[in-house]
């Protein structure tokens, strides 16, 4: 595996190095004593999945508030998506900026995103599948988020949303305090 640092400081790009054969191939996505040296987490209290079925859906930009902050390792395992993160440690010399990247199912690769940030995927295909690995399990109380299009942040999406909830569309632009 390779850990491979975006313009966000902590935010990791986890490139997979597969073995392929005649049966097809394989490849370790996770080894805790690579995490470790990494400096990340080598515990997920929780995993998810996210199944969806129009090429165009946005899920996002969502977060967690303390004291139950939570950190995501991200992997498309159906299709392609979109996905994007946003800085919100106050503290950060990255505060306020967001990197977007496109994740695939034939690539295997994983969007490290620590705890502090925002996080968002617009799905580029049809059936698209995204698995999560969180950091701390999921408080419905804390559950946050800013609005995908909030000027603040200026993401550039590859394309508008055509199905999004109506949660996430209506999320608040982002106030620091």
């Amino acid at each position: 595996m390779q850990f491979n640092p975006t313009k966000l400081a902590g935010v990791l790009l986890v490139t997979v190095a597969p073995h392929i054969d005649g049966r097809g191939l394989f490849a370790r996505t996770f080894d805790a004593a690579e995490f470790a040296a990494a400096g990340l987490p080598i515990t997920w209290p929780q995993c998810n999945t996210s199944w969806n079925a129009k090429r165009g859906t946005l899920r996002g930009m969502h977060f967690q508030a303390p004291p139950c902050l939570d950190g995501k390792l991200v992997r498309c395992v159906r299709g392609c998506i979109f996905d994007v993160v946003i800085d919100l440690r106050q503290d950060s010399p990255t505060f306020h900026q967001c990197v977007g990247l496109e994740l695939a199912d034939h690539r295997r690769d994983a969007h490290y995103i620590p705890a502090g940030y925002a996080h968002g995927f617009l799905t580029l295909d049809d059936n698209c599948e995204v698995l999560y690995m969180m950091s701390a399990s999921y408080v419905p109380e804390l559950a946050c988020g800013v609005r995908w299009n909030d000027p603040a942040f200026a993401i550039a999406w590859p394309f508008e949303p055509t199905v999004i909830s109506q949660r996430d569309a209506t999320w608040p632009n982002y106030t620091s305090s």
